[in-house]
C-alpha cells in the first residue's frame, strides 16, 4: 500500500488514508482478533506502528534482501503480522515481569528462521534483548548419538525425540527465567555440517541475560497422544514395525514435557498442507543440484521426510495444537506459495463456532 511507503519515509497520512488503512487491518476478523485489533483501537494501533515503522523497516529490509534473498518487499508482512506479533510478545513480557519464553513450532520450510530473525530485529528496536534458541541446538553430541544408535538402530538420523539433551535445555530455560543479574547464558550451538552432515555440537555462545527467548523447533510444544490412536495411524506409518516406532517415539515425547512447561506462549507456523514440507525440500535439493552442489534424490528425500512423519506425524501431533482449546496461543498458516494465510487463536475460534 502506498500509505505504508509514506509511513516508512516518516510522512503523515491523511484522515482518509488512515481510514483505508484501518479497514484493511480489520478486514480479516480472526487475524484482527488475534492481535487485539478492534474498530475502537485501530487508530491507536496505526499511530503506534507508524512511530515504529521508519526505524524498524531498514534493518528488516537489509535482512530480507540479503540473507533471505527474496525480491518482494516485506513491508506489508511487517505491518500486518511481524510488528503486531512483536508488540504482542513485548506486552506479554511486560506483564510477566520476568524473561518470557516464546515457543515456535514449525515443520521444515515453514519459515521459522525468517520469523525468529525478524522478531529479534523488531523486539530489539522495541528495547527488549532477545535470544533465539533452536531445538536443534539441544542435540546430543555426535558421540552420544552414535552410542544412542547402537542402543536403538532405528534412531539413524538426528531429530526424533530422544536425540536431544533435554536436561541441558531445562538448565538454560531455568537460568533465563531466574533472571539473575550479571549472568551470562551459555547457549549451545550445533554445526549440521560436521561429520559428513551428521552434525555435532560446535560449542557454546555466551549471551547476556535476555528479556525474551524465541525457542523454535519442528515439534516444540507437541503433546503425547493416546497410543491407541497409532493403531490406525496415517501413512507412512504402515507396518507393525512403523507403528511400534511411532509408539516408542510418542512415549519418548513425555521426556520433553518439562521443557514445554517452561514455555510462556506457543505459536504454530502451520502449513496449509503438511505435504508441502516434502515438496519444498525437493525443490531446494533440485536447485542445489542444478547449481552444481551435492543434493539428495527425490527418493532419498521421500525416505528422509517419511522418517520424521513416522516418529511424530503432523496430522497427529501438529494438527491438535491448531484446532484445540488448549493448543497453541496463536496459529499462522503458511500457504503453498510461502505467503501467510489465516492467523487465529484456536481457543477463540472454538468459542465463536
Amino acid at each position: 500500500m502506498d500509505s505504508l511507503e509514506q509511513l516508512v519515509q516518516g510522512q503523515v497520512l491523511t484522515e482518509s488514508q488512515k481510514a483505508e488503512l484501518g479497514q484493511w487491518m480489520l478486514s480479516e476478523p480472526d487475524r484482527a482478533a488475534a492481535f487485539g485489533l478492534t474498530p475502537a483501537s485501530v487508530d491507536t494501533t496505526i499511530y503506534q506502528l507508524a512511530q515504529l515503522l521508519p526505524r524498524i523497516y531498514p534493518p528488516v529490509e537489509v535482512f530480507w534482501c540479503g540473507d533471505c534473498q527474496i525480491s518482494t518487499s516485506p513491508l506489508q508482512l511487517l505491518w500486518r503480522v511481524w510488528m503486531p506479533l512483536a508488540c504482542q510478545i513485548a506486552e506479554a513480557r511486560r506483564k510477566l515481569n520476568r524473561p518470557l519464553i516464546q515457543g515456535i513450532l514449525g515443520m521444515q520450510g515453514a519459515g521459522k528462521t525468517t520469523l525468529t530473525t525478524v522478531l529479534q530485529i523488531v523486539l530489539e528496536q522495541l528495547g527488549y534483548s532477545c535470544c533465539c534458541l533452536s531445538i536443534d541446538d539441544l542435540y546430543k553430541t555426535y558421540g552420544e548419538r552414535q552410542q544412542l544408535q547402537k542402543e536403538d538402530p532405528r534412531l539413524k538420523w538426528r531429530g526424533p525425540p530422544g536425540t536431544h539433551d533435554v536436561d541441558l535445555g531445562l538448565q538454560i530455560l531455568d537460568q533465563v527465567r531466574a533472571n539473575e543479574a550479571n549472568t551470562q547464558l551459555q547457549i549451545p550451538r550445533f554445526d549440521k555440517s560436521a561429520f559428513g552432515g551428521q552434525g555435532d555440537r560446535s560449542g557454546f555462545e555466551s549471551v547476556p541475560t535476555v528479556d525474551i527467548v524465541l525457542f523454535e523447533g519442528w515439534f516444540v510444544g507437541a503433546q503425547p497422544i493416546s497410543p491407541e490412536v497409532l493403531e490406525q495411524a496415517p501413512a507412512p506409518i504402515d507396518t507393525p514395525a512403523d507403528r511400534q516406532f511411532a509408539i516408542d517415539m510418542n512415549r519418548r515425547l513425555q521426556d520433553y514435557l518439562p521443557l514445554w512447561d517452561r514455555l510462556d506462549r506457543l505459536m504454530v507456523l502451520n502449513l496449509a498442507d503438511y505435504q508441502l514440507s516434502k515438496q519444498w525440500r525437493k525443490e531446494a535439493e533440485h536447485k542445489a543440484i542444478a547449481a552444481g552442489n551435492a543434493g539428495m534424490s527425490d527418493g532419498e528425500i521421500d525416505e528422509f521426510v517419511d522418517y520424521f512423519w513416522k516418529t511424530l506425524h503432523p496430522e497427529l501431533f501438529v494438527k491438535p495444537l491448531t484446532t484445540q482449546e488448549h493448543g497453541a496461543d496463536l496459529v499462522i498458516t503458511v500457504n503453498a506459495d510461502h505467503t501467510l494465510g489465516d492467523i487465529y487463536q484456536p481457543a477463540r475460534r472454538l468459542d465463536t463456532a
